[in-house]
């Protein structure tokens, strides 16, 4: 890290990358196999289709395509990258899926891990990891969010089966002495409303030997109270960005992009509107993709950045927000 000034480190933003499945499954498809409609699901979530993991499609695949993407884009030398975080909620290994995306890419100085926190995973990585380059521990950081929400859905209940889809997004980081574009961040917990949403673990009852019985691993389909969920979104979210940015002495006006978790179109709408950030500074590409937990972010960021609608120096006001419940805010400057 020869340069680098310990006492006065700044994070810029280097690269974004993003991977989605190509199976596609519209809302057409999704009629044939419980009861609703097209015009039902979009009037009531923004969403038209989602993609769908096959079986080479895993987290570890798509978090790893992801980074690469984003690598390339900053155009590092792998042996350069000193950390790589995983968000994730569905890890193809529950021992954690970093270290084998640390592998494939051939990042051997890279320490990798994986942090779980739902639909807010990747935004309070983010925040993990340029606190680790803020504190000089490390220069060259990679932050994924990736998941899998497909093999967790019950395909029978029509409330939850329309909203998530999989997908990865992941964002190269650098540490730097000559300016900081992580401006400022906020984050938030209430496990009293967890019970909200839920993806808990499913156990049998079984016996080892004789008086010593265990419970088999495994988990339920996600469980989930869809308008306590949307209450908790559109009043907390714009709560926590109003909070955040009179902190940081900025005012929505010099907000370039509203950038949230992609949940339900209504959700960014009423934020956006809470805020006074007019609909065309609000980022949304969720009718492709539906909610793709802790990926929506940086797989949203990635398209904006690589169709130019984000430019360098552009002021991104984001947040996250989900299971837990969790949520967290960020300010952050592209570049």
């Amino acid at each position: 890290m020869e340069g680098i000034n310990f006492n006065q480190i700044g994070v810029s933003f280097k690269g974004s990358g993003s991977y989605v499945p190509d199976q596609i499954l519209t809302n057409q498809k999704i009629s044939q196999k419980v009861d609703t409609s097209n015009e039902w699901i979009q009037s009531r979530t923004g969403i038209s289709e989602r993609r769908i993991s096959s079986v080479k499609d895993n987290v570890n695949e798509m978090g790893y395509q992801a980074a690469l993407t984003a690598i390339e884009m900053a155009n590092w030398d792998i042996n350069t990258i000193d950390l790589i975080i995983l968000a994730t909620s569905t890890p193809h290994d529950l021992f954690g899926s970093a270290p084998s995306i640390q592998a494939k890419l051939g990042a051997a100085n890279a320490v990798a891990f994986d942090l779980t926190a739902a639909c807010s995973g990747f935004l309070f990585a983010l925040i993990t990891a340029s606190k680790f380059l803020k504190g000089g521990s490390f220069k060259r950081a990679v932050v994924i969010g990736a998941d899998q929400l497909s093999s967790f859905v019950d395909w029978n209940d029509r409330r939850s089966c329309i909203l998530f889809g999989d997908g990865a997004g992941a964002l190269a980081i650098e540490a730097t002495n000559e300016f900081d574009n992580f401006i400022g961040f906020d984050m938030r917990t209430d496990g009293g409303r967890g019970s909200f949403l839920n993806l808990p673990s499913k156990n049998k009852k079984d016996s080892i030997v004789d008086e010593i019985d265990f419970l088999s691993g495994g988990f339920s389909e996600i469980q989930m109270n869809g308008q306590e969920v949307y209450k908790f979104a559109v009043k907390e979210v714009p709560l926590i960005l109003e909070k955040l940015l009179k902190k940081m002495k900025y005012n929505s006006d010099q907000v370039d992009w509203l950038l949230l978790h992609q949940a339900n179109q209504r959700i960014l709408d009423s934020v956006g509107e809470r805020l006074k950030i007019p609909k065309e500074k609000i980022l949304s590409n969720l009718e492709k993709y539906g909610n793709t937990s802790a990926a929506t972010i940086p797989l949203m960021m990635d398209e904006a950045v690589r169709d130019y609608r984000i430019k360098q120096n552009d002021i991104i006001a984001t947040s996250g927000f989900g299971a837990g419940l969790s949520w967290g805010a960020a300010l952050i400057k592209w570049g």
